[in-house]
Parts: structure tokens; C-alpha cells; sequence
């Protein structure tokens, strides 16, 4: 893997960003469709060959992902054989290939049913970088750069799910007096319903900075909502398994390691900054704001309940890898697509910060493919050779795509498509001259 300085990346991804950005600001008044309604235009009134559209959209179609419709079968057949792989959030059965293609804000064409709410998998990760974005925003963080475990304070996690059957406390008796316990009732710990979590307190994990977690690059070593860090994406051809579990850790920031646990963990340090449930952070600075519907949702696991401030709060998932995590319409998913395309602005209001959207896209110094979670680049225009190098998209299991062209000033949503492949014909045949 090429590693770069980081200062230079960053540097050259500022400049990639302004030109494409530019194109997309280029226009004096740039269309975003208001709650509940989406005007449509005929592909030709927004610059494209409806032949091409047509193609495109036939291609969506003829290359439905074989994934099985039911999510939990499917799950089984996956993630399910890691070792841990047991699912510990819902499924949903999943609906057919579904997507809308937006050019200037306009549709200009859909297919499937965009309003069908289904899993999106690991496009989730995009919506846990962007509550950490609206934090950074916030100054409720300093740096990404800085150790995350400054800012975590114990957390106190219930174990298993609420209403397992025990109850909620398990005092002894006392006597009348209050002060006396009953005769053969020991006096102990009143109930053993949670457990206290410190994720950053080894001498590898405290290293862990922001960066390292938005990147995919920390390493961290450990066990979360009953999954350890090892066993995701167990080596199929590993014969020692002590040897995977007790291996070096790498430096973080050195390795990219693409890793749901971690990506949970994530997850999970962010809802310690904002205090609140994350949905409810992402529903009052982002969904909202920008017009979605109110059907998405976003779930975690039963096993993944926190005790917040005298509340009981779940933690929620970062994709769908052992079920839970954000189901939500591709209606919904091109407007959070809109939304970065226009680098954090919505109308006349900057949502998230312009300069967060520019490091999200920013190739990271252990895979250059890769910004912050789960922005996937088209450096060198490897993974898109159709595409513009400024392109990116959110990516999730199925295949769930959020495509993003500043260039052309395109979104395009591709629901359970069998391949990245099939995504850049389309957009070949789209940005192709007449």
C-alpha cells in the first residue's frame, strides 16, 4: 500500500475538491428539492441523452445483486460463518433493485421501488462520520488528531438486552429499620445487570486518535457488543487461530483494515461526545434540514444498550454486518448523496462544515482509495475508470451505492447491484458526448 504525507494529501485533496466544487457552484441557483416532493426533468432538459439514461437504467436492472431477498438467510450464508457471527441486530427482507439518477438536483430517472426502506449496510458508516463531523463543527472536539480516549469517560453498558428477564435491581432485604440486613441474606452488589467499558485504556488502544477510527486505520484491539476485534472477517485459510488473535498490532494510522467492531467502537465514542442518541443527532442537523422522509431508521443491537446520563441508550450500529444499522429509502439516500455533492450546504445553510466534507474526501496516508467512513475515492481513477477522479461514493454491502460526481454535478443511488463494475458503465454511458 503507497503511504503519502499527510500534510500533502491534504494539500492535494483541498485542490482536487475546489475545482470540482467550482463546477458544481458554477451554477447560480442550484436546485434542492423540498420536503416531500422531488421535481422531475426529462434527461434531455438536464443535459443527458435519454438513450443513455435508458441504457443506464436496463443495466441497474439486468444486474440485480443474487444476495438472497432475505436478509437474515443471506447473513447466514456470510458474516454468519466468522467465528462471533452470530446476528445480534434485526433484518429486514430486502426489496429488488431500486435507484433514482439525479442531474442538477432534478431526477431524471428511477427505477425499482425508491421508496422501499432497506437496509443500506455500510453506507451507515458514512452517517456515524458525519455525527462526528456536526461534533468537529461544534468544537465539542478539538482535533481528529486528537487521542480519542481525552474525551471517553466510563461507560456503563447493560448486559444483554433490557427486560431479559431479571429485573432491573436485585436489593437485598432489608429489616424494618432499614438498617439491618435479614437474617441469612448476605449484603452484596445490588444488581450484576452492566458492566464498565474502557475501550481506549491499553497501552496500544489509548494511541488511538479520531483519525485512526474515521480511517480505518487504528487497529484497536478488543471486544465489543460481544464481538471481538479479530474475529471480523476471520482469514478463511487461517489454520493457527491463537496466532490471528495474538498477533502484532500495528502502529495505528499504518494499516487500513476495513473492521465493523471497530467501526461500532466508533460509533459508540461518538454517542459518549453528543450525550444523545445518534439518530437523534443526524435527524435534527442533517435528515431533517434536508427534507427526508420520516420512515429511515437507524438501529443498533439488542446486546448494545448504554446507561446515558439516567437513561437507557442504544448504541447504535455502524452497517448491517451482524443486522441493525440504517434502513432507509433511496429517495432519502440521493438527498444525503445532494448534500455531499454541495460539500455540506443545503439552500443557503452549511449543514456540515465545507471543511469536513474536503477531509472526509481526502485520501487517507495508508489507503489513497479511502477517505474518512465510508467515502470511497477514485484516485488515479482505479476503482472508476469511467468516473472523474474527483468522483466518490458510499458504499455498502449488497451492493448499496451512493454514487457522487461534483463534475458532471450527478447522484446516482444503485440499490443491491451486483458490482462497482456495473456502476461505472453507468456512468459511462452517462458523461459519454452525445
Amino acid at each position: 500500500m503507497h503511504r503519502y504525507p499527510l500534510r500533502a494529501l491534504y494539500v492535494a485533496a483541498a485542490a482536487s475538491f475546489l475545482v470540482a466544487s467550482a463546477s458544481v457552484h458554477a451554477q447560480s441557483a442550484p436546485y434542492f428539492p423540498p420536503a416531500g416532493s422531488w421535481e422531475h426533468r426529462a434527461p434531455p432538459q438536464a443535459g443527458l441523452s435519454a438513450k443513455a439514461v435508458d441504457s443506464a437504467v436496463a443495466l441497474a436492472l439486468a444486474n440485480e445483486s443474487t444476495t438472497p431477498r432475505d436478509m437474515l438467510e443471506a447473513h447466514r450464508a456470510s458474516f454468519g460463518r466468522e467465528p462471533f457471527g452470530e446476528a445480534i441486530g434485526p433484518f429486514r427482507a430486502r426489496g429488488g433493485a431500486a435507484g433514482l439518477i439525479v442531474r442538477h438536483g432534478y431526477i431524471v430517472a428511477e427505477w425499482g421501488d425508491p421508496n422501499r426502506v432497506d437496509h443500506t449496510f455500510s453506507v451507515t458508516k458514512s452517517f456515524v462520520t458525519t455525527t462526528i463531523g456536526l461534533a468537529f463543527d461544534r468544537k465539542m472536539m478539538r482535533a481528529v488528531t486528537d487521542p480519542v480516549r481525552q474525551y471517553m469517560a466510563p461507560i456503563v453498558a447493560l448486559k444483554g438486552p433490557p427486560g431479559a428477564g431479571a429485573p432491573l435491581a436485585r436489593i437485598p432485604p432489608t429489616s424494618m429499620n432499614g438498617l439491618d440486613t435479614l437474617r441469612g441474606v448476605r449484603p452484596t452488589v445490588a444488581y450484576d445487570a452492566f458492566e464498565v467499558l474502557e475501550p481506549f485504556e491499553s497501552e496500544h488502544n489509548r494511541t488511538i486518535t479520531w483519525e485512526h477510527l474515521l480511517r480505518q486505520t487504528s487497529d484497536w484491539q478488543g471486544t465489543l457488543w460481544g464481538k471481538p476485534d479479530w474475529a471480523d472477517r476471520f482469514p478463511r485459510n487461517a489454520t493457527d487461530t491463537t496466532a490471528v488473535i495474538n498477533r502484532k498490532r500495528d502502529e495505528p494510522g499504518t494499516v487500513y483494515k476495513y473492521n465493523d467492531v471497530r467501526v461500532n467502537l466508533m460509533a459508540l465514542a461518538a454517542l459518549n461526545i453528543w450525550r444523545r442518541p445518534l439518530p437523534q443527532v443526524l435527524k435534527e442537523y442533517v435528515m431533517d434540514p434536508i427534507g427526508a422522509s420520516d420512515t429511515w431508521r437507524w438501529l443498533g443491537y439488542d446486546n448494545s444498550w448504554v446507561l446515558m446520563d439516567g437513561a437507557l441508550v442504544q448504541s447504535v450500529a455502524g452497517g448491517g454486518h451482524w443486522g441493525g444499522g440504517m434502513l432507509i429509502s433511496a429517495y432519502d439516500m440521493a438527498r444525503f448523496g445532494l448534500l455531499t455533492l454541495h460539500a455540506g450546504r443545503w439552500r443557503d445553510k452549511q449543514l456540515v462544515s465545507e471543511r469536513w466534507i474536503r477531509m472526509s474526501r481526502s485520501p487517507g496516508p495508508a489507503n489513497d482509495q479511502y477517505g474518512f467512513a465510508n467515502y470511497f475515492l477514485n484516485t488515479g481513477r482505479k476503482a472508476l475508470p469511467s468516473a472523474p477522479e474527483q468522483a466518490f461514493y458510499h458504499l455498502g454491502n449488497g451492493n448499496n451505492i451512493i454514487y457522487v460526481d461534483p463534475v458532471n454535478d450527478l447522484v446516482i443511488v444503485a440499490r443491491w447491484m451486483n458490482s462497482t463494475r456495473t456502476l461505472d458503465s453507468m456512468v459511462k454511458l452517462l458523461t459519454s458526448p452525445k
